[in-house]
Formats: structure tokens, C-alpha cells, sequence
């Protein structure tokens, strides 16, 4: 299990992680931070991107809040590291 600090930008055009900034991974969802819709596309992003079904990422802190963080269960910290790199290069 790896925890994960995440940004989310709600209502933008396209869903999906668009790089990092430090230790903060950018997320984009198209949904709207209304009855958990954002939160919800959240986690389907995240398990996409991290190629864990989706009962595997949790939101341990920050469910109303812009920037969060992530539990991932089933995926190792080497795995992690490698998900980070390739978010880096997304973002350039």
C-alpha cells in the first residue's frame, strides 16, 4: 500500500493526470465537486492511470478539498516511483 497526494482541478475539459509539482500529482477530472461526482472520477483516474481496479484507491484526507490523499492498496512504492516519472514527463 503507497499513499499519494494529489491536486484535482474540477470542470475541466478532459479527465486525466497532467504531471506533478513536487510531490503532488496534477489531476484534471470533468466533473463538478458536487455530491461526490468530482471525488468519484477522481478515483477512476487514479486506478486508470495506476492500473489498479478501482476498490484499491481510497481518499484518506481532503474529500472536500482541492488537494488530497490517496491510498492505493496492492501497489508497491517502486511501482509508485515509476508512475511519478511518467507523470513528470507529462507535464512538460
Amino acid at each position: 500500500m503507497v499513499r499519494l497526494e494529489v491536486e484535482v482541478t474540477p470542470k475541466s475539459k478532459r479527465a486525466g493526470v497532467v504531471g506533478r509539482r513536487g510531490d503532488v500529482l496534477q489531476v484534471r477530472v470533468a466533473a463538478p465537486p458536487e455530491a461526490g461526482r468530482a471525488n468519484d472520477e477522481l478515483i477512476k483516474v487514479i486506478a486508470n492511470f495506476l492500473g489498479v481496479p478501482r476498490a484499491s484507491v481510497n481518499i484518506v484526507r481532503g474529500a472536500t478539498a482541492r488537494r488530497k490523499l490517496l491510498e492505493v492498496d496492492g501497489f508497491a512504492a517502486g511501482d509508485l516511483a515509476a508512475a511519478l516519472a511518467r507523470a513528470s514527463s507529462l507535464g512538460r
